[in-house]
């Protein structure tokens, strides 16, 4: 059995709480409603972006990681990462916290992943 919830479920959970708190959340793109994977996008006042997914573990479980953060000086390498991520799989929900610490959303403390 699996006890994973579904994609659209989580999606507006994160949005709802980055929203009580005082932030902004958005679907940058939907994906597959049950078993879409989820690739966020966490950033400060629209800078400092982050990307994190959920990586298998050796034991299992998925875990997020991070996978690519902004660089200042090539911005558009990051952007890229994302469309490629994009193209890469038609089910990824990406989706997009702007708030104080959004890791937070997603289990995570600053520094994690």
């Amino acid at each position: 059995m699996d006890d994973r919830l579904p994609a659209h479920v989580e999606v507006a959970g994160l949005l709802r709480a980055v929203q009580a708190a005082g932030g902004f959340g958005m679907v940058v793109q939907k994906g597959e409603p049950t078993a879409g994977t989820l690739l966020v996008l966490c950033c400060e006042k629209g800078t400092n972006t982050r990307a994190y997914e959920r990586m298998p573990q050796l034991d299992g479980t998925r875990r997020w990681t991070l996978s690519r953060a902004q660089d200042t000086e090539n911005p558009s390498e990051f952007s890229d990462y994302v469309d490629r991520r994009r193209r890469q799989d038609s089910d990824l929900w990406i989706v997009e916290l702007d708030a104080a610490n959004p890791e937070r959303f997603i289990g995570l403390e600053p520094g994690d992943g």
